[in-house]
């Protein structure tokens, strides 16, 4: 069965982080792609300051331009309304049919999955892949998630990524104090910031 990996996130900025983590989950996992989703209008999220859709769009489609086993959709990005993994999902399942998808988030997202619109579907559809920074401890999660919903402990896999430590909200505030960016993402996503004067 061929295996696709699914990467959603607001992308704001798209980062090495990312970019590790779904080229790690790639070789581990064995998935024939990956593919980047940012999202359109994010249900999880608090910040009213988030970047245009097109812009996100653009940054994640710069940074992933050199590797031909990733790829970048603006599903999310074109549909009206919050974006519910689940949609994205049944969308996917219907494009590819006779696939496996492995949806890769990180363990922090993860631990809020029970928690997203209708997640015991979302459960039943696909594998799922929380990256973490080294050190950081799974053992508590994985063992709730053992006791509570045992169905689907063979689902969730665990990924460690050391290029996590670097973080979306940090590249902001970093560009918005005026401090350096540079090898924390891509250059042509840095030059794309500095063009669009982006979280100043």
């Amino acid at each position: 069965m061929v295996k696709i990996g699914v990467m959603g996130g607001t992308f704001d900025p798209i980062h090495y982080g990312h970019l590790v983590a779904a080229e790690m989950a790639r070789s581990e996992f064995n998935l024939s792609k990956v593919l980047f989703i940012p999202t359109g209008i994010p249900p999880h999220k608090d910040r009213l300051d988030i970047s245009a859709g097109k812009s996100r769009l653009e940054m994640v489609e710069r940074a992933i331009k050199d590797n031909p086993a990733f790829e970048c959709s603006a599903m999310e990005i074109e549909r009206q309304g919050p974006s519910y993994t689940v949609e994205t999902l049944r969308l996917l399942s219907k494009i590819w049919p006779e696939h496996e998808l492995y949806f890769i988030t990180g363990t922090d997202a993860l631990r809020e999955i029970f928690s997203w619109r209708e997640a015991e579907e979302i459960l039943t559809m696909i594998q799922f892949i929380g990256a973490a920074r080294p050190g950081f401890d799974a053992k508590d999660f994985l063992q709730s998630v053992r006791q509570d919903h045992p169905e689907i402990v063979d689902k969730i896999h665990y990924l460690e990524v050391p290029a996590l430590a670097i973080s979306s909200t940090d590249i902001r505030m970093r560009v918005k104090q005026q401090k350096p960016i540079r090898y924390l993402l891509p250059e042509a996503v840095r030059l794309f910031i500095e063009q669009k004067n982006l979280y100043r």
